[in-house]
């Protein structure tokens, strides 16, 4: 089986000067991946090289989606823009999943109006993957839905659970949902609802999940309302930095300092891979018919060959038609928000 991945070329701070070596080297790496380039042909064709051909395609697009662009006027305006048409492709079934470092409002704009929603899932979730102690987990969503109801959170749940089973090969991942406390009295209504919901759903769900509970790796899948998600992933991001940016000082501090940096080399070689943020780039539009993935748009080669994996992972593993055979076993939602 053959996996197709459309990259969206033109996308992210660097454009082809990334994402085109990134999937070439994705390409030489993975025997059962195509790659179709998409983006203004005359600026990814000086990054190909003397690349063979004959699982690298390229697709003509003459416009681009800037980073700051609005996510209407860019639905509206940018029909054929590297996104549109990549997003396309994957709607035609000429791809399997399709990678874009561009605009996150706009992608995921283009993306629910071109693919649409499975059957039963009101809303996309972002959901990606951060490092734990024991391995890592899934968070969503991650600033896709700012307010949601405890039905919509049910559905991330049942969402990302689908994922990691199919991906990871786990038939019952844990699944938490990120509060305030572990207690059952803790949380907003519909925080204490959805955990109603979820205890009802049939995953193995463990109840509620504290902000630290992320990286100790309490839960396979955390559940979340955007606002609150994407406020823990960046600040979790600027503490890394911060931490980091400390350590240097410190090093550098004086003759001594440095001479113990590098007696310590190894150590902090280690500890700067498993940290990594390149390795988890990657975040999925979890929720359409269709497997789109986000990359980070200052993402160099390496973390943008991530995002890729990711993508052609979901694809071969068949994560949307998981997510649909899941769905179809829940009732219809009472209410809706």
């Amino acid at each position: 089986m053959t996996i197709t991945v459309a990259v969206d070329c033109m996308g992210g701070d660097h454009g082809p000067q990334v994402t085109v070596p990134a999937a070439l080297d994705f390409v030489r790496e993975h025997a059962d991946v195509r790659v179709i380039l998409v983006g203004l042909a005359e600026g990814i064709k000086p990054f190909l090289g003397d690349a063979a051909v004959g699982r690298i395609a390229v697709r003509h697009a003459t416009e681009v989606v800037s980073m700051h662009e609005s996510p209407s006027l860019a639905l509206r305006s940018k029909k054929d823009s590297s996104m549109r048409v990549a997003i396309n492709l994957v709607k035609q079934g000429e791809a399997d999943a399709c990678v874009s470092a561009g605009n996150t409002g706009a992608l995921m704009a283009m993306s629910r109006f071109v693919l649409k929603m499975l059957p039963g899932i009101e809303r996309p979730a972002i959901c990606a993957v951060l490092p734990t102690l024991s391995g890592h987990t899934h968070v969503l969503d991650l600033g896709a839905n700012v307010d949601c109801s405890p039905e919509h959170l049910l559905q991330f749940g049942i969402m990302g659970a689908s994922l990691v089973a199919a991906v990871e090969h786990r038939e019952r991942p844990t699944v938490g949902i990120l509060n305030i406390g572990q207690e059952e009295i803790k949380g907003n209504d519909a925080v204490k609802r959805a955990a109603d919901l979820l205890t009802d759903s049939g995953l193995n769900f463990i109840g509620n999940v504290e902000g630290d509970g992320i990286y100790k790796g309490a839960a396979d899948v955390v559940v979340c309302d955007g606002f609150v998600g994407n406020v823990a992933l960046k600040a979790s991001e600027g503490l890394a930095q911060l931490l980091a940016t400390f350590l240097r000082q410190e090093f550098r501090r004086s003759l001594l300092t440095r001479l113990m940096a590098l007696l310590a080399l190894p150590v902090l070689q280690r500890f700067k891979k498993r940290v990594d943020h390149r390795q988890y780039n990657g975040a999925t539009l979890l929720g359409l018919r269709g497997i789109v993935v986000k990359s980070h748009g200052s993402a160099d080669a390496l973390a943008f060959g991530c995002a890729l994996r990711r993508a052609a992972d979901e694809a071969r593993n068949g994560v949307l038609a998981r997510i649909s055979e899941r769905m179809a076993q829940q009732p219809p939602l009472q209410e809706t928000a």
